[in-house]
C-alpha cells in the first residue's frame, strides 16, 4: 500500500487543489470561496473539466507559508472527505507534482505526461 504524503511547511509558496464530482460541485465551490474569504487567499476558477496534471475537476488556492499552518488544518477538518493536493512551487513543475506533492484524503494519480515525467 502507498503511503500518503501529509503537508509539510517547508516552501515559500504552495497551491492546494480541491478535487471535486458533479454531485459535491457545490460544496467544493463554497469550500473554496470560504477558504478565500477566510485566509484572504487568491481562489482560481472552479474548473468543471480536467485541467493540467489534475485526473479530476478542481479549483485551486494559491497561499503562502505564512497562511500554512492555519489554512491546511482548517482545510483538512473542512473538506468533507473530498480529496485536496497540497504541492510547493518551487519552479520545477515535475518536481512540485511528485516530490513535494501532499495530500489530505486518499491520493490520486496525476498525469504527469505533460512535466515528462
Amino acid at each position: 500500500m502507498k503511503e500518503i504524503k501529509r503537508p509539510v511547511n517547508s516552501h515559500k509558496a504552495y497551491h492546494a487543489h480541491v478535487y471535486f464530482e458533479q454531485e459535491t460541485l457545490a460544496f467544493a465551490t463554497e469550500l473554496c470561496e470560504k477558504a478565500g474569504e477566510l485566509f484572504n487567499l487568491k481562489v482560481g476558477r472552479v474548473h468543471e473539466k480536467l485541467v493540467g496534471p489534475h485526473p479530476k475537476w478542481s479549483c485551486q488556492i494559491t497561499f503562502g507559508s505564512k497562511h500554512f499552518d492555519e489554512f491546511v488544518p482548517w482545510l483538512d477538518r473542512n473538506r468533507a472527505g473530498l480529496t485536496v493536493l497540497i504541492h510547493a512551487l518551487t519552479g520545477n513543475d515535475l518536481e512540485d507534482h511528485t516530490k513535494y506533492a501532499y495530500w489530505l484524503g486518499d491520493s490520486v494519480e496525476l498525469n504527469l505526461s505533460m512535466f515528462g515525467g
